[in-house]
């Protein structure tokens, strides 16, 4: 490795990074400049809708996940075919066209990359998804978790998001 020009910005998150099948992965997105674009429910509910519907295309599972005003955080388990760097340009993909529609307008929508903490145990899923789905809670935007519109979990008998 040559420590003189060390990689920096997106590629020095990038550096390393892999996905195993079957692993679960803590991910998170933030949108671009960090605004809040989905604190406008219309493109909030884009978002969400294409979310779910970008996710069944792929063999990767996504257990949890919420949309705050301006990142999204989700817990993923990486599927056989289909890697995170996949998944995630098929979301941010889908999202940002749908948000865009809803917004009227083009331009970014999230930032290039994203963060990914691999889970060590099984046992961590508990609480990687509490803190999912309680962001909103720990933010200030609502009370309780179930008070906030936009976010899902697998271990709902119906769905959260719009």
């Amino acid at each position: 490795m040559d420590t003189r020009n060390p990689p920096c910005g997106h590629r020095a998150l990038r550096r390393g990074r892999c996905s195993e099948a079957g692993r679960l992965y803590l991910i998170t997105a933030v949108t671009a400049r960090r605004q809040p674009l989905f604190a406008d429910w219309r493109c909030a509910r884009a978002a969400c809708a294409s979310l779910h519907a970008a996710a069944l295309q792929h063999d990767a599972e996504m257990l949890c996940w919420v949309l705050m005003p301006d990142h999204w955080h989700g817990l993923v388990r990486a599927g056989e075919h289909t890697d995170l760097l996949t998944l995630m340009q098929v979301l941010k993909g889908a999202s940002a066209r749908a948000t865009n529609l809803a917004r009227g307008r083009g331009g970014a929508v999230w930032e290039p990359g994203y963060w990914a903490r691999a889970l060590r145990q099984e046992a961590d899923t508990a609480t990687a998804a509490r803190y999912v789905v309680h962001n909103p809670v720990r933010a200030g935007l609502v009370r309780r978790a179930a008070e906030y519109p936009y976010w899902d979990a697998l271990w709902l008998d119906r769905r959260r998001a719009a």
